[in-house]
């Protein structure tokens, strides 16, 4: 993978340390450096790949997220993040078990990333799949319960596409948004009726 260096080494520098200390989101951006906005963004998303148990993480790495594929669909030259987001931390140790988990599919994703079929990311294909991104990131960011994988690896396959110009990545990233708006139609259709029906049993 190109952008100076993988992601798994860069996420293994980040989050090590302590496990009871705490990473703050800022200085996880300080630690990426001068970095592509698609390699940010799949350092932020890869925690929300597999179950975590840590509250918020989502909404907590989403919103910046969504800021910075917001800022490259504008031209930003760079990433830039408001001071007040900066401060929200999450544990290491927390951030150390989700990397051992995801470490496999990673691992194996990397070696198959390549150039190819690169039409998928060039004119409107690319307008397309910015807008895809942005949405599954806006999903992601928002606190829907359960509501989590499919988005997170929907934005994981745009990223790996955009920094490798891999047109089977944004297949894949099409696929999982495509479940992602299946399932999130699911839930906000289901959820409200489950809610009810358990209300009515307790009353």
């Amino acid at each position: 993978m190109n952008d100076r260096s993988a992601l798994l080494p860069t996420l293994e520098r980040l989050f090590a340390g302590p496990r009871d200390q705490l990473l703050t989101v800022g200085a996880l951006l300080a630690g990426l450096e001068a970095r592509s906005f698609a390699f940010i963004i799949a350092v932020l998303d890869l925690p929300n790949c597999v179950p975590t148990g840590i509250p918020l993480l989502s909404s907590v790495t989403g919103w910046p997220m969504l800021l910075f594929a917001v800022q490259e669909w504008l031209g930003r030259p760079a990433p830039t993040l408001p001071e007040r987001l900066t401060g929200h931390a999450i544990p290491r140790g927390k951030l150390q078990d989700t990397l051992e988990r995801v470490r496999r599919p990673i691992t194996w994703l990397e070696s198959i990333v390549h150039p190819r079929h690169e039409w998928w990311l060039r004119g409107t294909a690319r307008s397309l799949l910015m807008i895809a991104w942005i949405g599954c990131i806006f999903i992601l960011a928002l606190p829907i319960p359960f509501d989590n994988f499919f988005p997170a690896w929907a934005i994981l396959f745009f990223c790996l596409a955009q920094l490798e110009r891999d047109g089977l990545m944004a297949i894949l990233g099409w696929i999982f948004t495509l479940l992602t708006a299946i399932w999130t139609v699911f839930l906000l259709w289901i959820g409200p009726y489950v809610v009810w029906q358990v209300v009515k049993g307790v009353l």
